[in-house]
């Protein structure tokens, strides 16, 4: 099977190492698995990301660096990166997995891709791995979102409002139902001016809200072209 391109960039020293071998090995394959390189990657990557994008861009402010962090870190995002290198081919995955097309998991790519910087963070250290994670990232990187795209519904909401001198919107949970560890929450957004008020539902009482915030501002966008 031929390397995807991701792991043809790394040392040889790291695909030769036992943290690697636990970096591509789900839980599922056994106890010598890759949850705690992830929890290690995961803080490398944020690192990484941060520094870089704090050189690169010296004028942002804290409140857009962060937003591009999140950006570039989330899941969606390291899943991209690794399905596009077909990762997910490359993976020791247990029977049920293979069985059910992990491989293909957006979640289980996400969770190695991490790994993988954590291993290779172990072995030849920060300055190998920033330059690593780099040149994986480098078409995300080139092809960076505009910043206002990246602010959540409810601070768009809430600058669109206090750009026209209008009262800040209103929000509160409806309804929670479901059990404990699968609630859905049900928000409401009003606006005093103009009069709009929208409800949605979410997994968290922040997405209700946030969903509902992004109801009310499609409709006071639309009332104002």
């Amino acid at each position: 099977m031929a390397l995807p391109r991701m792991l043809q960039l790394l040392d040889d020293r790291v695909r030769e190492s036992d943290w690697f071998t636990k970096a591509i090995t789900h839980r599922s394959a056994g106890r010598k698995n890759n949850e705690r390189l992830e929890f290690l990657g995961d803080s490398v990557l944020s690192l990484i990301i941060a520094n870089h994008l704090f050189e690169r861009f010296p004028d942002v402010d804290e409140g857009d660096l962060s937003r591009l962090r999140s950006h570039l870190v989330r899941g969606s995002t390291l899943s991209r990166i690794a399905g596009a290198n077909q990762l997910g081919d490359y993976l020791k995955l247990g029977a049920g997995e293979l069985k059910s097309g992990g491989f293909r998991r957006e979640s289980i790519m996400e969770d190695a891709f991490e790994a993988i910087i954590g291993a290779t963070y172990l072995v030849m250290g920060l300055d190998y791995t920033r330059d690593y994670v780099l040149s994986v990232y480098r078409d995300e990187l080139e092809n960076l979102p505009e910043l206002e795209s990246l602010k959540d519904p409810k601070s768009r909401l809430q600058e669109w409002l206090q750009s026209r001198s209008f009262p800040l919107p209103e929000y509160r949970v409806l309804d929670i139902s479901g059990k404990a560890h699968k609630q859905v929450f049900t928000a409401e957004c009003r606006l005093s001016q103009p009069e709009v008020t929208t409800r949605a539902s979410g997994s968290s009482r922040r997405k209700a809200e946030q969903a509902a915030a992004a109801k009310a501002l499609d409709i006071v966008l639309q009332q104002s072209s």
